[in-house]
């Protein structure tokens, strides 16, 4: 899908914009402050229904204001149409694409987006959290039927943890919830493992694209010691989950581990690389489902030249040139950046103050 119009309402500072989308590069400039990452929110609200930088609906309405709305008309392989989606204060949302109604799960398909900002950071140094839903979202675009198993895999966890606090469990309840347990848990793996293995060449290439002088390794860690089986496992650990009161073996503990030689790569490389590293670890994840379906993720991109030399910047936007993705990007200036796009390029500057748009054009050509 790709957006070839936006419109936003009461998102922060922003109390009205709209403007036509560019089909592959969006620069959105302008000082700190004016409202170029409210844009960006307002993109992500309308793929997921909630915005990257916060869960609370209420700190994306613009103060006074009793609801955000967001509209975009989307171009793709069924036709498109037209989304809006619409958040209040109290946190009540309503979904609408081509006029009717859509529940959540049909609006995470519809226009799947790929984030890189400050917050990107953390699937190298962040908690283990950070990646399974990393890897969730692309295994849910990856595999049909993946939302299903990873529903299963929740309520057995949850009920099986329920248990535990209890301190007293009968044997039959718990080889109950045990066979559950480990039913969902081990499709869950294999379905994780599977996509990761699909991603990896595609990371490998785009990594050795955007810093050519590390070599980072991906790997996948499943949560538990897979050479021992999870019923003898949960059998082990028993008596402790029983004391901590949840299960400490399984899909909820697994994790990716991103090494340079022998060592941790948060330890080893610099602010730039890391970004370069996460950033390749997105942008395989996007490349992966366009081979995969036959079309592009669109890219948020909040602050591109920041921690970047200008070699890597360059290579970096070189790589978003032949993407063949739509991409919005966010930056104070943008000169930088037009010298590897150039003219041929077929995007947009769009230029914000104080949440006010008040300059438009393509590239090449004069302010609208």
């Amino acid at each position: 899908m790709r957006i070839s119009r936006l419109k936003l309402s009461n998102i922060r500072s922003i109390s009205a914009l709209s403007f036509d989308a560019a089909p592959d590069i969006n620069i959105i400039h302008g000082p700190n402050g004016s409202g170029k990452t409210s844009i960006l929110e307002g993109i992500h609200l309308l793929s997921i229904a909630r915005s990257f930088r916060t869960h609370q609906s209420r700190h994306v309405i613009t103060e006074g204001q009793p609801l955000t709305t967001c509209f975009a008309q989307i171009d793709g392989p069924d036709g498109g149409g037209s989304l809006g989606i619409e958040r209040t204060l109290q946190g009540e949302l309503r979904v609408r694409y081509r006029g009717e109604d859509i529940d959540l799960t049909t609006l995470a398909s519809l226009m799947p987006l790929q984030v890189i900002d400050s917050d990107t950071f953390n699937l190298l140094d962040g908690s283990p959290s950070v990646r399974r839903q990393f890897i969730d979202w692309g295994a849910f675009h990856h595999t049909p039927g993946f939302i299903s198993v990873w529903r299963g895999f929740q309520r057995a966890l949850k009920q099986r943890n329920s248990l535990l606090k209890r301190g007293t469990i009968e044997r039959s309840l718990k080889e109950v919830w045990d066979r559950e347990f480990i039913l969902h848990a081990e499709r869950l793996t294999e379905l994780r493992r599977a996509y990761i293995e699909a991603l990896l060449p595609h990371f490998a290439e785009i990594s050795e694209q955007l810093v050519r002088e590390v070599k980072t390794e991906l790997k996948f860690s499943p949560g538990w010691d897979t050479d021992q089986s999870l019923q003898q496992l949960l059998d082990e650990s028993f008596e402790r989950d029983m004391r901590q009161g949840f299960t400490s073996v399984g899909p909820q503990r697994a994790d990716l581990r991103f090494k340079v030689g022998n060592r941790a790569a948060a330890e080893h490389l610099s602010r730039g690389q890391k970004k370069l590293v996460v950033s390749a670890l997105k942008l395989a994840q996007g490349q992966l489902y366009a081979a995969q379906r036959g079309q592009p993720c669109v890219y948020l991109i909040d602050d591109l030249p920041a921690e970047l030399d200008r070699g890597h910047l360059g290579t970096f936007c070189e790589y978003l040139k032949q993407s063949g993705s739509q991409c919005f990007i966010t930056c104070v200036e943008p000169s930088s950046m037009l010298e590897v796009w150039g003219t041929e390029t077929d995007g947009a500057l769009i230029q914000l103050e104080s949440g006010q748009l008040t300059a438009k054009q393509r590239f090449g050509e004069s302010d609208e």
